[in-house]
Order: structure tokens, then C-alpha cells, then sequence
């Protein structure tokens, strides 16, 4: 069966030198359900300072194209991280699709030399083809509650089980989500979003605006983010009806719902995915930002990455009453809360009105302590305690 796939070397459409590829002692294996070069979040940022001390390989979800026979594709990015797709011919689902994952990712493997292997999850559909797999250590990042999205496959409860039961360390990306899953492992830690505050500060100085928004009159209200069912969509309709004299501007891709279930209205403004170097430029023109979020099973256990972004570009945000940003943004005064169209408008009006220089101390008070460097240094530290101990 393996004579029928593409091996990974003919795959190879960048390659580094060899002595970058082979001279790290600790090669990083994600198994992950976003894309690399989709919307710029929690794995790009921790996964790129891995890369600054181990070989990392991001191994995606599988792509069905017009393909004679499965193959694995490999493009190294510019930091160094080497980005792994399957390909699989159209109509390869189910048990056969799993063994061609299986097949793809040992035979990469075995062509390759490391001296030890961390396994890093973010989904634990992965482990249907690399359970055989035995890692040094086994972390798995719990950065969402999986099932609670719309589409989720059955079996996702009982394989998060499984990966709780096998994973050395388990790291939860919010505190409402930690309460839930502490309990399910002995070595779980919380290690919620973060900021590059540095990346969003640039917002704080006036610029000239993006091209697709330069038309847009003041004031602006923005959002940025996937636009899923996690959007409501009933809410924004309604504070757009309600303060026809605000423009509403939602970045980033449509997922899982149809474009044409957006609301619409004439000062409702969807400009499209960009990319994450492009957002301080966005933000920089916006007067307020917000989190129009839905409360339903996606949204529970969520914990917004661009609460504190918002906050360190210096944007009055406002948001619906999600946990993870009522506490501690909301009792601290730093983000505004409203549950309906009504009272959203109405914390839209507060939060501007007190964004003010002590305001804006207050939120850099808070976020000075928060970075993805000391996120990964804290997460490092917890890998390094337990490699010891399986060696």
C-alpha cells in the first residue's frame, strides 16, 4: 500500500539547509484543525518561539484535491516552522482516509533524525491515525471547547478523553475553560490569552487609513475575528438598526455560515480577511472596538485573544456578556458589558466616553504583565519538568 503515495521528499517545495532541518535535538510535532496561514492565533504565536530552540512541524488538517494517490506536502515558512498538509484524492473519507494520514506521517517520520519527540495537540481528532505514535512527551493545548462548535464529529468527546488519559501535560487557553477540564488531569495548567502588546500599541498613533476603509465615515465601531456561528448576528442587526449614524466594520473570513446569513445594512461594512501585520492599521482608524459574541455551546468556555489586543491598540471595547472577558476585564472597568442590541449601544456610548488617560493607565497596568513570551516560557517550563522524568 505504501508504493501507492507520494513520499514527503518529493513533496518538498522549499527546503531549508540541512544542518537547520537535523541540528535541533527537539523536534515539535502539532497536530492542529486551523491552518497555518489562516487567521494568525494561539499556535502561530507559541509555535514560532518554539522555533527558536527545537525543529517544528505543523501538521494540518487534510485537503481533498484533483490527486492520484495521497502525498504530503511540506513549505517551510519564514521563521523556520515546516508546515505539513496531506493531500488526499476527492472521495477518500472515513477509515481510508485515516490510514493515509497514518501511512503519510510515518513515512515522514522515519526519514527523518531526532533525538526526542514532543507531541503537541490542539485537536484530538489526530489521534485516530498518530495514536501508535510514542512522543517524549505528549502535550495537549486545550484552547477551545471542540464539541461545542457546530459540525463537531461524535467521536470528539471520547477522543478528548482518551487524549487527557494519555497526555503528560494538558495547558487550558482560558479560566472558564480550566474550571471545566482541571479536574479531568493531574498535570493541567492555565495559561490564558495573551498579547504582543508591542504589535498593538502601533495602533495607538494616527496613520493613514487601509484603502477599504478610507471611505468609511466616523464613528466606527470594529471587529475582527472568524466570522462563525459564534457571531450574533441578531445583535449586531439590531444595534445597526438602532444607530444608523455608526458604522460597523467586521474583518476576517466567513466559516460554517453562508455569507448571505450576515446581516445587512448600509453601515455595516464587511471587509474581508487580513492578515495579522496588517490589523494595527485597521484598528488604528476605528473609535471603538467590540465582541459581538453569541452565547451558545461555542461560545461557554471562549476566551477572546483580542480582548487584551484591543485593549493594548488603545480602543474602548465592548463586548457581550462572555465569562472569560466579564472576568476580570468587566469587573475591573476595562471593557464595557451589554447582553442586548439596547444595552450594547448603550456601553458603546459609556466606554467611549470613558476612555480617558486614566483609563488607558489602567489598562497598560494590567496588561504589563501579560506576553506570549512569558506564556511560552511558563509552558516551556512545565515540558522541561516532566522530560526528565520519561527519559
Amino acid at each position: 500500500m505504501a508504493s501507492d503515495f507520494v513520499t514527503a521528499e518529493m513533496c518538498i517545495k522549499e527546503k531549508m539547509p540541512s544542518d537547520a532541518l537535523h541540528s535541533a535535538k527537539e523536534t515539535v510535532l502539532c497536530f492542529s484543525h486551523l491552518r497555518w496561514n489562516f487567521v494568525y492565533q494561539r499556535p502561530q504565536h507559541l509555535l514560532t518561539r518554539y522555533q527558536n530552540m527545537a525543529r517544528v512541524l505543523f501538521l494540518e488538517e487534510p485537503i481533498h484535491a484533483d490527486e492520484p494517490k495521497p502525498r504530503l506536502n511540506i513549505a517551510v515558512q519564514e521563521g523556520g516552522v515546516e508546515v505539513l498538509t496531506p493531500f488526499l484524492p476527492h472521495g477518500m473519507h472515513g477509515a481510508e482516509a485515516i490510514d493515509a494520514q497514518r501511512i503519510l506521517l510515518d513515512e515522514y517520520l522515519s526519514a527523518q533524525t531526532m533525538e526526542r519527540l514532543v507531541a503537541w495537540y490542539y485537536t484530538p481528532m489526530a489521534l485516530l491515525f498518530s495514536r501508535h505514535l510514542s512522543p517524549d512527551v505528549l502535550v495537549f493545548d486545550c484552547m477551545d471547547e471542540l464539541s461545542g462548535f457546530d459540525g463537531a464529529p461524535p467521536e470528539l468527546v471520547a477522543l478528548e478523553q482518551e487524549i487527557f488519559e494519555r497526555a503528560d501535560i494538558v495547558f487550558v487557553g482560558g479560566q472558564s475553560l480550566f474550571e471545566s477540564k482541571k479536574k479531568q488531569h493531574t498535570n493541567a495548567h492555565l495559561f490564558a490569552s495573551s498579547i504582543d502588546a508591542q504589535h498593538f500599541a502601533k495602533a495607538r498613533v494616527v496613520q493613514s487609513d487601509p484603502e477599504d476603509q478610507r471611505g468609511i465615515p466616523h464613528p466606527r465601531i470594529g471587529f475582527y475575528g472568524v466570522l462563525d456561528e459564534r457571531l450574533d448576528r441578531e445583535l449586531l442587526a439590531e444595534a445597526a438598526r438602532l444607530r444608523p449614524e455608526w458604522q460597523f466594520i467586521l474583518i476576517g473570513p466567513v466559516v460554517k455560515i453562508r455569507e448571505e446569513d450576515l446581516p445587512r445594512a448600509a453601515n455595516l461594512h464587511y471587509l474581508g480577511q487580513k492578515s495579522y501585520p496588517e490589523l494595527p492599521g485597521y484598528l488604528a482608524g476605528w473609535d471603538a472596538a467590540m465582541l459581538p459574541f453569541a452565547r451558545n455551546a461555542s461560545t461557554r468556555f471562549i476566551s477572546p485573544t483580542k480582548t487584551p489586543e484591543y485593549l493594548a491598540a488603545g480602543k474602548p471595547t465592548i463586548s457581550t456578556p462572555i465569562h472569560d472577558v466579564v472576568q476580570p476585564y468587566g469587573a475591573l472597568g476595562l471593557v464595557h458589558i451589554g447582553s442586548t442590541a439596547e444595552e450594547f449601544c448603550a456601553a458603546i456610548d459609556a466606554s467611549v466616553a470613558e476612555s480617558d488617560a486614566a483609563w488607558l493607565a489602567k489598562v497598560d497596568s494590567f496588561l504589563a504583565n501579560m506576553s506570549w513570551d512569558k506564556t511560552f516560557s511558563g509552558m516551556r517550563e512545565q515540558i522541561l519538568r516532566v522530560l526528565p522524568e520519561k527519559r
